[in-house]
């Protein structure tokens, strides 16, 4: 199921005082493979139905033909209250630095993490709240607790186009304020409601691997693994209680419930989903460097915490997604896609531009786009896999801070963000919102984890 929210971001938590309250509202439903819009009736939302696999008998092609214009608002508001932001969408353009460098690419300098800008100089990012910078990362405890790299090898430590990333890579993300709805068309946010806030927290370079997962599956399979209840919680906020629950006043998230764990399989069969585009291989072999996909949500969440980590919330996602405040058009600022993976994996471009799927191969190993890198320097938040978020889907609640809809009550489907490897240039927005059930399994759903800080 594929529900366009036309815009979704936050405000600056110093504007929640000012601000009215704001609801995104949006709901699709899932039918045979169609690109086309449904108009809903309404002007705050377009929906788009599909069901989420592909055919590769047909060797669809799926190259886009739509504009970029951005999303246009999808927003019903129940209080107005006039406000204006005072962030605008500098990209990476504005060089400073007069080396010349390789687009896309980062670097440290004196605590500040830097990227090679369009224009080949380098420009600051952001400063590393420890201080400290090596290489093109901030320096943190990135994979303290991780379990899933240690032990090296294919899809573990070999990722990016270097092919010598650890895979397991988490950056920081310095916390801040936004719009979880807005527009860009390549120049200032505007259009911007849904006011967020989120604190800092660390968020992995890159989607979960064939080659990680298979470190997961082993340890349930053969190991009965199955998390404690009560773990995963963004346990650094809230004196330990976790992300505020925006659905239910005055609670927090609950973290892993007894109720998930039959909905953990993680067996050859269940991530076979796909014969055609399902990355997961029975054993190790040239695909450990894919994203997994065919997971469910609470396999997803099974993993972070096995992993050391949790689930981003969907504020969180989109927060690093945007560029904070910045609140970009694309991750990477508002450079056109193209159609050769330098900056996103989508529309079946990859591997040769072709823009026809055929299976599996048209998904690009992990970090395969670097000059889509973010504001953080994560990579694939547009295209490759829809990334499955903790949150339930429903309307936005405003104003949020460090919080996640976590109580059930009506909803039937969990949030995934980021767009896929199948789909055209709208859905590689930032507020683009995916929804699936939790236990379905899809051939473009994976997921990132998220980490203290």
């Amino acid at each position: 199921m594929r529900t366009r929210t036309l815009a979704g971001r936050g405000l600056a938590a110093t504007l929640f005082a000012l601000a009215g309250c704001q609801a995104v509202l949006g709901l699709g439903s899932e039918t045979p493979l169609s690109d086309a819009s449904v108009d809903t009736g309404a002007d705050v939302q377009t929906t788009r139905v599909d069901s989420g696999h592909r055919d590769a008998a047909s060797s669809t092609s799926r190259r886009s033909s739509s504009s970029q214009s951005g999303p246009s608002s999808s927003t019903t508001s129940t209080s107005s209250v006039s406000f204006s932001s005072s962030s605008t969408d500098s990209g990476i353009d504005a060089g400073v630095d007069s080396g010349l460098c390789a687009v896309g690419s980062r670097t440290c300098l004196s605590g500040v993490l830097q990227t090679c800008s369009a224009g080949g100089a380098w420009v600051p990012g952001w400063s590393c709240t420890t201080g400290m910078c090596s290489g093109a990362t901030c320096l943190a405890p990135a994979t303290t607790g991780v379990m899933s790299c240690a032990m090296g090898g294919p899809g573990l430590s070999n990722c990016g186009t270097g092919g010598s990333d650890n895979c397991c890579n988490s950056l920081e993300v310095a916390g801040g304020t936004f719009f979880r709805t807005y527009v860009n068309n390549g120049g200032s946010p505007s259009g911007e409601s849904d006011p967020a806030g989120v604190s800092d927290f660390r968020l992995d370079e890159y989607d979960v691997t064939v080659g990680r997962f298979r470190q997961f599956a082993k340890a349930v399979v053969s190991s009965a693994y199955l998390p404690a209840v009560g773990s995963g919680l963004h346990a650094h906020l809230n004196g330990g209680m976790g992300l505020a629950d925006t659905g239910s006043a005055g609670k927090f998230e609950a973290g892993w419930v007894t109720g998930y764990n039959a909905q953990v399989v993680a067996t050859n069969a269940a991530l076979a989903c796909d014969a055609s585009y399902a990355t997961w291989t029975n054993s190790a072999g040239a695909n450990e460097t894919l994203p997994i996909n065919c997971v469910t949500w609470p396999e997803a969440y099974a993993f972070c915490i096995w992993d050391g980590g949790f689930l981003p919330s969907e504020a969180e996602w989109e927060y690093a997604a945007a560029g904070g405040n910045q609140q970009r058009e694309y991750p990477w600022g508002s450079s056109a896609p193209g159609t050769t993976t330098e900056y996103a994996t989508y529309g079946c471009e990859y591997p040769n531009s072709s823009g026809t799927c055929t299976g599996f191969k048209n998904i690009a190993p992990v970090g395969s786009a670097p000059m889509g890198a973010g504001v953080w320097g994560q990579l694939d938040l547009a295209g490759e896999m829809y990334q499955w978020n903790l949150d339930w889907y429903a309307p936005y609640v405003d104003p949020s801070t460090d919080g996640a809809y976590v109580t059930q009550n009506a909803a039937t489907t969990r949030v995934a963000r980021g767009g896929d490897f199948f789909y055209g240039t709208s859905y590689l927005l930032p507020t683009y919102r995916n929804v699936n059930p939790p236990t379905k399994r899809a051939n473009d759903f994976g997921f990132r984890c998220a980490r203290v800080p």
